[in-house]
């Protein structure tokens, strides 16, 4: 029997690439890259459609991945993680160039404001 797909379309997944210029969105590598959810699928995948759109996703390299799971609260207060009940769309998010970035279900992203200024 075949393995149900639990992941992101590869349409979804190019979209995301695009969107985040194929760099990690936190150190800004262009290699070592994976689709990181922002809210987790939970084991044996999603029951909720939006948890593999846009939104909750983002483009990282696998050590900032792993940077993830060891710094929780950082990864949270950034927007990197988001905590349920809470929506990814509602959830803005740090990008490594120092931009502060709102994220929709259609694979744009609008500039909420640059950190630093």
């Amino acid at each position: 029997m075949a393995r149900q797909r639990t992941g992101p379309t590869d349409e979804v997944k190019e979209l995301v690439y695009q969107r985040d210029g194929g760099r990690c969105v936190r150190c800004e590598r262009a290699y070592g890259l994976t689709i990181h959810h922002r809210v987790n699928r939970g084991m044996g995948g999603a029951r909720e459609g939006w948890v593999n759109e846009p939104q909750n996703l983002l483009l990282v390299c696998t050590l900032c991945n792993g940077w993830f799971e060891d710094h929780p609260q950082q990864a949270y207060d950034a927007g990197w993680k988001v905590r349920r009940p809470r929506r990814p769309q509602d959830v803005e998010v740090l990008y490594g160039g120092g931009g502060v970035y709102r994220l929709a279900a259609d694979g744009a992203r609008s500039l909420v404001w640059v950190a630093g200024r």
